[in-house]
Formats: C-alpha cells, sequence, structure tokens
C-alpha cells in the first residue's frame, strides 16, 4: 500500500489483511497523523517515500520492499472480502498465472458498483506501475505475455475488494480533480490514443462539464481500443452518460446498448444496465425499461438501486403491487433508502392505504433530514398541502 493520512480507514483495511497475508508493506508518502503508528501496531513494514506528484513512482518504490512470491495492492479505503480468501489463496497455486483480475466493489455506489482492478500478481522482475495518476501494471503485463507466452492472466469472479470510501468536501474534490486532470493531459500529450487514459481523462471531462472534449476522447479511445474489452466496455458506458448529459437519448442508448454487448463478466456492466433502464423509462420505453431492470437483477439481486428503479417503472405501468414489492425489496437491502420509502408512499397512497403510506412518508423525511434536508421540507409541505400531515 502506498498511504498519506489515512488514520481512519486503515484499521479496516489492515484488518482484512492482517491474517492472509505474510508481510505488509506500507509506503508512507508524508503523513501528518498517526498513520505510521497504526500501520506499525498491525505489523506493517512502513517505509517513507517523498511525493512527487507520481502514483506510479510510490507504488514501484513500494514493490522494492516486498519479499513475497505474490503481492496484493489495496488502497487504505479499501478491505478484502473475507469470503475471497479461499479461492485467492487457490489461485495463486496455479503455476499458469502472473496477473490474476479481482472484482472491485464499490459500496453504496448508484453508478457502476462494480469494476474489474489488476491487484493481484506475482513478483515478477520485470512487472512494474505505469502512468503517473491512474497507475497500472498493465502496461508491464502486456510486454511480459508477448516475452513469455507461458504466462496466463486469471479473474476471480466474485467480489474480492469492498471500497468503502468516504464523502470527501467539495474543495478537495475538486483540487482532486485538478491534480487528476494535469497528470492525465501530460500522460496524454506524449500516448495521444492510449485507450485507458481516452476513458479515465474523457469520463472526468463530462464530470467536470467539458462534455464535447469528453466525447472527442471517449470516442477516439473507441477507434483505438482493440481486445481490451473491459477498457473498451468503460469507453461506451462515458458515452452513454455524456450523450445523456446532452439529453440525446438516441446515443446514450446506443453506447450502453454497446457497452451491455461486450464478453466481460456480467457484474460489471450493471451500470450501463441500470443506465439504460433509466433512459429507456424516460422515453416512454417502458417494457424494454423492465427487462433492462431485471436482467440486471438476475446478475445481482442485491441491488437496491435496480429494485427502486423497477419499481417506478412498474409503477408507470399502473402494476402497483408490483411496484410495492420492488420498493419493499429496495427498502429491505437498503433500510436508509429514502427515495425508495418515498415512492412506496406515493403508491400506497394511490391504492388506499392511507396509514401505510403516511408511515412510509414520515421514514422518508427522517432519512432526508439526514441528507437533504430540501427534500425533506418539501415533501413534507406536500404532505401537509394534501392535508395528510
Amino acid at each position: 500500500m502506498i498511504v498519506k493520512n489515512e488514520e481512519i480507514t486503515l484499521p479496516k483495511c489492515l484488518s482484512s489483511v492482517k491474517n492472509v497475508v505474510d508481510e505488509i508493506v506500507v509506503l508512507d508518502t508524508g503523513s501528518v497523523d498517526r498513520t505510521p503508528q497504526i500501520a506499525q501496531r498491525f505489523g506493517a513494514k512502513v517505509h517513507h517515500f517523498q511525493w512527487c506528484n507520481d502514483f506510479s513512482a510510490a507504488r514501484n518504490e513500494a514493490l522494492q520492499y516486498v519479499t513475497g512470491d505474490w503481492i496484493l495492492v489495496l488502497d487504505a479505503d479499501e478491505i478484502l472480502s473475507p469470503k475471497i480468501v479461499p479461492k485467492l489463496r487457490d489461485a495463486i497455486q496455479r503455476e499458469e498465472y502472473l496477473l490474476i483480475n479481482l472484482v472491485r466493489h464499490e459500496v453504496g455506489a448508484a453508478q457502476s458498483p462494480y469494476s474489474l482492478v489488476s491487484r493481484l500478481f506475482r513478483h515478477h522482475p520485470d512487472i512494474h506501475f505505469t502512468r503517473p495518476y491512474h497507475a497500472l501494471i498493465d502496461d508491464s503485463v502486456t510486454v511480459i505475455l508477448k516475452q513469455e507466452p507461458h504466462w496466463q492472466i486469471g479473474y476471480l469472479p466474485n467480489v474480492a475488494i469492498l471500497h468503502v470510501g468516504y464523502q470527501k468536501d467539495v474543495i478537495s474534490q475538486q483540487n482532486k480533480y485538478v491534480k487528476a486532470q494535469a497528470a492525465m493531459e501530460e500522460f496524454l500529450a506524449t500516448h495521444p490514443h492510449d485507450p485507458y487514459v481516452c476513458s479515465k481523462l474523457g469520463a472526468l471531462y463530462v464530470d467536470i462539464g467539458k462534455i464535447a472534449s469528453g466525447i472527442e476522447l471517449l470516442a477516439r479511445g473507441v477507434t483505438a481500443c482493440e481486445e481490451n474489452y473491459e477498457v473498451l466496455y468503460e469507453l461506451y458506458y462515458h458515452l452513454g452518460i455524456a450523450y445523456s448529459r446532452l439529453q440525446n437519448s438516441k446515443q446514450a442508448i446506443a453506447h450502453y446498448k454497446a457497452a451491455i454487448k461486450l464478453p466481460i463478466y456480467p457484474i460489471l456492466k450493471l451500470g450501463a444496465y441500470n443506465n439504460l433502464g433509466n433512459l429507456l423509462k424516460a422515453v416512454g420505453d417502458l417494457k424494454g425499461a423492465q427487462t433492462a431492470y431485471q436482467t440486471a437483477l438476475k446478475i445481482d439481486p442485491n441491488f437496491a438501486a435496480l429494485h427502486c428503479n423497477l419499481g417506478l417503472t412498474f409503477k408507470s405501468m399502473n402494476l402497483y403491487p408490483d411496484a410495492i414489492a420492488s420498493y419493499q425489496k429496495a427498502i429491505q437491502l437498503n433500510p436508509s433508502y429514502a427515495e425508495a420509502y418515498q415512492n412506496l408512499g406515493v403508491v400506497l397512497l394511490k391504492t388506499g392505504y392511507v396509514q401505510e403510506s403516511l408511515t412510509a412518508f414520515k421514514t422518508a423525511i427522517a432519512l432526508h433530514e439526514q441528507r437533504n434536508p430540501q427534500e425533506a421540507q418539501r415533501l413534507r409541505q406536500s404532505l401537509q398541502e394534501m392535508g395528510l400531515m
């Protein structure tokens, strides 16, 4: 791991691996809190590195201190899923694997909740990280596979890493965007057709409102991308988001459908299915939206937002019992899901269950108070105007 000022999240991360790995190597890049001491408490070998605005340089420095045969890379706001450990142990016994890609779950994410990350690999002398911002070993692995074709890349289909994160303040987030943009633009200048940087920088441009620039980069990445289907998926996925921002539903739908058709792990496609369903619902294709949501729920029945969105679709189709069941499932999976309670209240009211509706609305208001006080006030006012409060 490389760390800086991670005293809040580090204990959970290291607790998840302390009885799994043989050694913990932590490279501190300038913490002013208790991060180094916490790492040492977990038995980590702590080394220090002067930060130079290059994640690859830091990660490669950390590699210098590794003594084991296999390397697992984690960030401080991630934890290793205990359920994956037996499969992980089995996988590293396979003689043919050079790299084993892992599924990471963005806990609580409404968009694209799963990704594939190259975080488990052999301690091979030629494996190293490249790219200053999104540090990857993939470039060096590609070279090795050409020179040593007996190696293979493996995959563990179950969730291995949970990215639990925490909300940054707005200024910190904006500063992060500025640094990321500068680092990726510098890399793009010398690698103008690199699909991965086209994907990441294009997505960032879309996120900060530079949509035309984002679309140009993402489209360039699609043209340059060959058989790295995970990167191609990200390119199509972010093109879908970009065209949605431009309210060009036809193009957005086409790109989400292109993303879904790619031969990658189904669990990685959930974001595209969800966004496709939302678009189809918005343009009035309720059957298409229902199919998109239900296909995604076959892949991951525990994705609460999909159940809520399916409930909205059933409501638009006047299938109220189905809508109620979908909202209740979303709430079962996420008891703090204010929107699900609110939508449940609407349907219960429509079907004559006034008291049950009021209970759902009151729960929604209480949950909104914590995160969205304006919505809480709006909902309370609407109920007062209807004479329900």
